[in-house]
């Protein structure tokens, strides 16, 4: 048995930090009804305040199209927003903001021919700086106007995305740190009180070096933006490029640890001197068709890593909020170990119910002392006068895991009721349900609706005896226990 034991007279303050963001596909997508109907639910269930996604300035949004006369020969350039402004509206029609991700090149101000994704964003340096800094001042100034400057102020604009990796960005550090300065600049030369940040990096990368250079050249820096996964890890112990890890995702990705994320937050927090620091992309892992996206696994483990990172970060940002994701091109069938929150139909993972059990804690944090190492771990908040106890066991794949059977000492004698409400192989895992009812690869709505049904939490009464709470974990599971009135 586990022994933890709720400290009450040690308290520390709780923000739900990562509420701040969460991510999505391509900007194109926030044209779909239904890429929009899931945010709305997100946001409004999970409390989520913006929204990142790539290419904003993709030729698919048509912000900057090139004009020719019928010999080929160019007549200039027009710059047009009326898709930029859809989904700007849609998000502040909501109550949402966008984290702005300023990317990525567009042809006619290209000058190269490299793209990333099948949608096709450009990956290369402008062809002149003058024209990327038109493209920027001419966006910027428009939803100034369009939004109001003290709105606008409210935003976040963060320089491209992932230059450290060849796939998204076709040059060198240098190159980038030259592309963020001369962004930077031109973003505070339109308002001085906008707020702009990179490096945008995965792997937690060129930290130091970024503050480095803008500290070094006077260049504006307002907050650090980085990315993570599990798997990256091993990626740094092996020395491997990114193409090589990914010929051996399979086997790499066995190799990560339990607490891995904490150990890499740790590092970018040290290294960011006091900036800001936001991550704008993690998750449990980074391989699209890993099913552990799509099972209890991943609320444990998400669980344990906002419990961990606390303190460490400003925002961080789940990557994404649904399986309408297009990078690899639409996945098919209904689980298919997508990035989501929720599938393509809107279907509720498990670890969209760590989310919304997230999102109903309360913002001060009671210490739980153990004296046990175990797989299981509890995280204990008061809200009001409510107890909120969220107990969770979690492993890595590699690992072994198993039931734990959890002992709570409440520190008092009484006898209190309360309720439970469990995420595991049995309990709010509608993919469960999708094999039970023969995986369906189309759904039709009765279908639909019946796993939605089986993904919602549920509540079961429960009695806490002499002050003692005790819980049986199954691997990978997750039990969020409330004590009304604890604290009267």
């Amino acid at each position: 048995m586990n022994n933890f034991k709720i400290n009450g007279k040690i308290e520390t303050k709780f923000p739900h930090y990562w509420e701040e963001c969460v991510g999505s596909c391509h900007a194109y997508t926030a044209l779909r009804e239904d890429y929009r109907e899931q945010l709305i639910k997100a946001h409004n269930e999970l409390g989520f305040k913006y929204v990142r996604f790539h290419g904003i300035f993709d030729d698919e949004m048509s912000v900057c199209i090139e004009n020719f006369d019928f010999e080929g020969n160019s007549q200039g350039i027009t710059y047009n927003f009326i898709n930029v402004d859809k989904v700007f509206d849609f998000l502040v029609g909501i109550g949402m903001k966008p984290f702005v991700e300023l990317s990525f090149m567009p042809s006619c101000l290209a000058s190269g021919e490299g793209r990333v994704f099948v949608y096709g964003g450009n990956n290369t340096m402008p062809k002149s700086d003058e024209l990327w800094e038109d493209l920027v001042e001419r966006f910027l100034n428009h939803i100034i106007d369009r939004y109001g400057k003290k709105e606008v102020e409210s935003w976040f604009f963060e320089v491209w995305n992932e230059p450290n990796l060849p796939l998204f960005f076709a040059g060198t550090q240098e190159d980038y740190f030259h592309l963020y300065e001369i962004t930077a600049k031109t973003v505070k030369r339109v308002d001085e009180n906008l707020r702009v940040g990179g490096p945008a990096t995965s792997f937690n990368s060129w930290i130091p070096d970024m503050i480095n250079f803008c500290e070094g050249n006077d260049v504006p820096l307002d907050f650090i933006t980085t990315h993570h996964y599990p798997t990256d890890d091993p990626l740094w112990k092996s020395g491997l490029g990114i193409e090589e890890f990914f010929k051996n995702s399979e086997q790499q990705q066995m190799d990560y640890h339990r607490g891995v994320l904490k150990k890499m937050t740790t590092q970018s927090h040290e290294q960011a001197k006091g900036y800001p620091l936001y991550y704008t992309e993690w998750n449990v892992s980074a391989m699209v068709g890993d099913m552990i996206h799509d099972e209890p696994y991943a609320a444990a483990m998400v669980a344990k890593t906002l419990a961990d990172n606390d303190g460490l970060v400003d925002g961080y940002s789940f990557f994404t909020f649904t399986d309408i994701f297009e990078e690899q091109s639409q996945k098919p069938g209904v689980f298919h170990g997508g990035y989501g929150l929720q599938t393509v139909q809107g279907i509720e993972k498990p670890v969209y119910r760590i989310f919304e059990i997230f999102h109903e804690l309360g913002t001060k944090r009671i210490k739980v002392e153990n004296d046990t190492e175990s797989t299981a771990e509890v995280l204990a908040v008061q809200k009001g006068n409510d107890l909120q106890i969220l107990a969770y066991n979690h492993n890595v794949p590699s690992e072994p895991i198993e039931t734990e059977e959890v002992k709570i000492d409440l520190g008092t004698d009484n006898a209190y009721d309360a309720w439970i409400e469990r995420i595991d192989s049995d309990h709010a895992n509608p993919m469960k349900k999708w094999e039970e009812i023969g995986k369906p690869e189309y759904l039709k709505q009765p279908e639909i609706d019946q796993l939605r049904e089986s993904s919602k939490l549920q509540k079961e009464n429960i009695e806490v005896k002499d002050g003692h709470l005790i819980l049986e974990m199954p691997p990978h599971s997750c039990a969020f226990v409330t004590i009304p009135g604890f604290f009267n």
